[in-house]
């Protein structure tokens, strides 16, 4: 099994900063990765990134402004969020799967409990 732990969320103004981390315990898996989904909205791709490997992959909406990393010492990756706005206010979830990464949440088969994003204004 594999279990996902984030943490990190909390309430920012726009135009400030957080760093969400997702600790991982259990097999080893290829990807890492983060999704949101704000109220009323379905889950949206964030970021990606590979374990042993060079590759990110980002959501148009947040290139530029959120970086994914990781510290395989560790075994934990971090989601680096500037210049927040209001519209990045969800639930952030951290996710792993194997194989070639994918933007497509039911692709993606283990999960963290999520952690709350609020950006005011």
């Amino acid at each position: 099994q594999v279990q996902l732990v984030e943490s990190g969320g909390g309430s920012v103004q726009a135009g400030g900063s957080l760093r969400l981390s997702c600790a991982a315990s259990g097999r080893a898996v290829t990807f890492m990765g983060w999704f949101r989904q704000a109220p009323g909205k379905e889950r949206e791709f964030v970021a990606a990134i590979a374990w042993s490997a060079d590759y990110t992959y980002y959501a148009d909406s947040v290139k530029g402004r959120f970086t994914i990393s990781r510290d395989n010492a560790k075994n934990t990756v971090y989601l680096q969020m500037s210049t927040l706005k209001p519209e990045d206010t969800a639930v952030y979830y951290c996710a792993a799967r194997d194989g070639r990464t994918t933007r497509r949440g039911e692709d993606w088969p283990w999960w963290g409990q999520g952690t709350q994003v609020t950006v005011s204004s």
